[in-house]
């Protein structure tokens, strides 16, 4: 008997994929092969595999890439100092990347003639995974669901699970579920009275970081170790990637960092609102900045600065893996081994407070910037410096 063709859908176990999983079964010829990529979202490992059994899914693959989703994606990102639109931390851009890769892997390995993805037709995230799936898979046929079939609504999809038995989860109101995007690098909110952008952002909805009014009357300091101009740990204790943002996390959140609330422009041309938390992330933005000021040299600080924008802009639109991401990665890195040292951080409602620095590194000079006189910085040739400059201004 010839085998049938196979698909591989990217699955969440959620409302959604599992619509689309039903959908994919009715309409096409072939098996569906359930992937969840675990990047440090709140995954139920039980709920995926009685969700996709109870349609028949035989092949449930559920893969760990915490660690390799934090190392290799979000520290060159933190390394460029990458903020979409001044106040994005990107944490449901850079994650697409790494789950189309190893989507197609997967693929490859059961020979899929099909990848599929839930992402919505007026979202960001459809061109993400499929920029993804070209590079890796050029050949693997792509299936959009919400390009192609005739479900046109929130309503539609319910109404659709209601006649397909499939579960339909609450939120914490009784009512369907926000959309929600979550790894282990952020969490973002989007949809129903977020839309309007007059609509302050419900407290129920932030799952996690507490409300400045809740967290402690008391400043925490927290010290982060960078190595190569990564961080190595947290507090003094050496810890994974995964695990050493997971901890950032913890202390962010407790004091109230790392909340975002953006109306974006999205690459495909509509604006968008969401609520964004980024709490580890946002502690690792400000100790990267502060560790690099004294340990680079400006003339490669502001070639990074430059770059940063349209690095920023690459990662957003989905060109992770594109030709010039990788050209400016290497601007990005090029000095990063000179990027050593550890940086105190101090939160208190929200803010984040450099505390110190503290390096080996040559590049700050406390005997040239010293208002003590000292013989290290020849004052007299500030003249000759500024008498250069004003020719320039002609």
């Amino acid at each position: 008997m010839k085998s049938k063709k196979k698909i591989v859908l990217a699955y969440s176990g959620g409302l959604d994929t599992s619509i689309i999983l039903k959908w994919l079964q009715e309409n096409y010829d072939a098996e569906v092969i359930c992937y969840t990529a675990d990047i440090g979202q709140e995954i139920d490992r039980s709920k995926i595999f009685r969700n996709a059994k109870k349609l028949g899914v035989k092949n449930i693959i559920i893969q760990d890439l915490k660690d390799i989703f934090v190392k290799d994606y979000v520290y060159p990102m933190i390394r460029g100092h990458a903020i979409y639109e001044g106040v994005y931390l990107l944490g449901t851009s850079i994650a697409r990347p790494l789950i189309a890769k190893d989507q197609i892997r997967i693929a490859k390995k059961f020979n899929a003639y099909a990848v599929s993805h839930g992402s919505t037709g007026k979202g960001n995230d459809q061109v993400r995974f499929e920029l993804g799936y070209h590079y890796f898979g050029p050949k693997i046929k792509v299936i959009a669901p919400w390009r192609i079939w005739k479900l046109k609504s929130r309503s539609d999809l319910i109404n659709y699970a209601k006649k397909n038995k499939i579960e339909i989860p609450k939120d914490k109101k009784g009512a369907p579920p926000f959309s929600v995007d979550d790894n282990i690098f952020h969490t973002s909110t989007e949809g129903k009275l977020l839309e309007n952008p007059k609509n302050s952002a419900p407290d129920f909805i932030f799952q996690r970081t507490v409300s400045p009014e809740k967290a402690p009357n008391k400043s925490s300091i927290v010290k982060i170790d960078f190595k190569s101009g990564d961080p190595i740990a947290v507090n003094g204790k050496k810890l994974s990637p995964s695990k050493l943002l997971g901890k950032l996390n913890d202390i962010a959140g407790k004091n109230a960092v790392g909340r975002v609330d953006l109306v974006e422009n999205r690459f495909i041309g509509i604006k968008s609102r969401g609520v964004y938390e980024t709490p580890g992330g946002t502690l690792l933005m400000h100790a990267h900045r502060a560790i690099e000021s004294v340990t680079l040299d400006k003339d490669t600080m502001h070639k990074k600065e430059k770059i940063m924008p349209r690095y920023a802009e690459l990662i957003y639109n989905g060109y992770w893996f594109s030709k010039e991401r990788f050209k400016l990665q290497r601007i990005v890195d090029l000095k990063r081994s000179k990027v050593n040292g550890s940086v105190k951080l101090r939160l208190y409602k929200g803010n984040v407070i450099i505390h110190s620095r503290i390096t080996k590194s040559s590049a700050y000079s406390m005997k040239k910037v010293s208002f003590e006189e000292n013989k290290t910085f020849n004052k007299s040739n500030v003249e000759r410096f500024i008498n250069f400059h004003k020719k320039k201004l002609k």
